[in-house]
């Protein structure tokens, strides 16, 4: 049986997970893999819960992950990440964002996240939004460096990479994603 690589991506609706979620998925196939995608966005476009499972490997017959199944959880708001805690394990890399975007009905947000995760989880990585816009310039290329991060640990080529960064962003916007790509992929942490 062949390996398979589990991510499981996860934030709310309008953070760019299923664009997110594209890339790698094309970059996966472009390098040779063969590839499974699955995805929820429901409420998405009103603030809800938005997920998608990749999975890719040799041959990959189902595009659902077991539950402490991921490699790499990719979180764009904190509490997603404990949403997902379920489907990690004690190898898996978890990169989160010190994002708080409050569920609906939901006044008081849990403290101490960050903290948590990394007592248990010693490969997780938490991103400071406010720290990749400075360097970008812009926030909404946020999930564009993170991909750049989650490259690190996979073995695509930088060619798979750019074509499917080119094929799924929006039309003269190629460059500044791969500027950002590029950022996330050489952030030292």
């Amino acid at each position: 049986m062949s390996k398979i690589t589990n991510i499981l991506m996860v934030g709310v609706g309008g953070q760019g997970i299923l664009l997110a979620s594209d890339i790698i998925s094309l970059a996966a196939m472009y390098a040779g893999h063969d590839v499974k995608k699955s995805e929820i966005h429901g409420m998405s476009q009103r603030g809800g819960s938005v997920f998608s499972h990749i999975r890719f490997g040799e041959k990959v017959y189902s595009p659902v992950m077991p539950e402490q199944g991921a490699n790499i959880l990719v979180s764009l708001e904190e509490m997603e990440t404990l949403r997902w805690l379920s489907y990690v394990n004690h190898d898996t890399k978890i990169v989160f964002t010190k994002t708080r975007i409050n569920p609906a009905n939901v006044t008081e947000y849990p403290e101490h996240i960050e903290q948590v995760i990394k007592k248990h989880f010693k490969n997780s990585i938490m991103i400071d939004p406010s720290q990749i816009s400075e360097t970008t310039g812009s926030a909404k290329y946020l999930n564009t460096v993170i991909l750049g991060l989650v490259s690190t640990y996979l073995d695509f080529g930088n060619e798979a990479w750019q074509h499917a960064i080119r094929e799924n962003v929006p039309q003269g916007t190629y460059e500044l994603n791969m500027a950002a790509f590029t950022i996330g992929k050489n952030t030292v942490l």
